[in-house]
């Protein structure tokens, strides 16, 4: 199985699952293989054209469609129909794992978008947090004060770019990436508008998410987009930061966008065995004892529901998730992704 997890905790906690099914059983072996993040897909197309694959894949969510359009993927859909719990993924998820209405893999787990805030900063301006885009507005032209602005997210020209931008084409009721008609226009004409107003500096066009969360806990915003991964490193780095989380304003409907990776099962001779360690890893039991370790939210709805039970900023990703939508899935998303982050970061 390849992976691109850096993380030691995110290796260590992977290498005990897969210890874990090892010691249960005796007929499949499964290792792992550390592959970086930037030669992934390249290594992906390099053994596909050498039939060097492994049988399984931890892969980016909104890539796997492309893959599975390359033929790299098995059809897995009739073989997991049965499977216990199949019925708990999140639609989200689940819909980043197909292609034409086949399954060609499983979520493995899940994160999503929402609006970060300075409390401090919101109750100095006489403001509550923004439900809609004219209160996000109103609220992000309100904190602007001195070298505070109001609202900050991610406008790179890549993939963290689109992440950012999707949920607000989606908030509009568009059902495409199509952005060159009445909901595009005005999804671009919010992020247009809020740095006109001064609201949001024009530096996010080469501002990460981690970036952007860095001027938040300087001082340097009012509120920011961004996930759950980033919590455990606020908490370290500014304990005294007051600070929340909320949905992201809609317009006319709540939306966010999906992140997190899913399980793909390379179309070859040991399906089958992948398929055995995938149902370990996906039962319910399995995924509740690793997922906290890994800082997702569970693409299983029976077992996020039981997450975070004392963390009441994690339960607010838990009750994004019902709003979140995969990129994609679509075989060609690599190019529309390029075309979304550029008009953003020209908008």
């Amino acid at each position: 199985m390849w992976y691109y997890w850096e993380t030691e905790k995110h290796q260590e906690t992977l290498d005990r699952v897969i210890g874990e099914y090892n010691d249960s059983q005796d007929a499949v072996s499964v290792s792992a293989k550390y592959i970086p993040f930037a030669d992934f897909k390249k290594q992906l197309s390099i053994g596909a054209s050498a039939a060097e694959l492994p049988d399984l894949v931890i892969i980016d969510s909104p890539d796997h469609a492309s893959y599975a359009a390359m033929g790299i993927f098995a059809d897995i859909s009739d073989k997991v129909s049965d499977w216990d719990g199949i019925d708990q993924y999140y639609e989200g998820p689940l819909n980043s794992c197909k292609l034409d209405d086949k399954l060609y893999g499983l979520p493995f787990g899940s994160n999503c978008l929402a609006l970060f805030y300075n409390e401090d900063m919101l109750a100095d301006a006489g403001c509550e947090a923004p439900t809609t885009w004219d209160e996000l507005k109103d609220v992000a032209q309100k904190t602007t004060q001195g070298n505070v602005t109001g609202f900050a997210m991610c406008c790179l020209q890549n993939e963290e770019g689109t992440f950012n931008f999707t949920p607000w084409l989606w908030s509009t009721g568009a059902t495409s990436y199509d952005i060159n008609n009445d909901n595009g226009i005005k999804a671009l004409t919010l992020v247009k508008d809020l740095v006109d107003a001064g609201s949001m500096s024009k530096e996010v066009i080469n501002w990460t998410q981690g970036d952007v969360m860095n001027q938040f806990i300087s001082g340097n915003i009012a509120m920011m987009v961004n996930g759950p991964w980033q919590v455990p490193t606020m908490r370290e780095q500014a304990p005294d930061l007051n600070w929340d989380v909320t949905l992201l304003p809609k317009d006319a409907e709540y939306a966010s966008c999906l992140g997190g990776e899913n399980f793909g099962v390379i179309d070859g001779d040991n399906v089958d065995a992948a398929l055995d360690f995938l149902q370990f890893a996906t039962s319910k039991d399995e995924v509740a004892s690793y997922i906290d370790d890994f800082g997702y939210i569970a693409a299983r709805k029976d077992v996020a529901e039981g997450q975070f039970t004392d963390d009441e900023t994690m339960q607010k990703f838990t009750e994004e998730m019902q709003y979140a939508q995969p990129r994609g899935p679509h075989a060609q998303w690599p190019e529309i992704s390029d075309a979304l982050s550029l008009a953003v970061n020209e908008s």
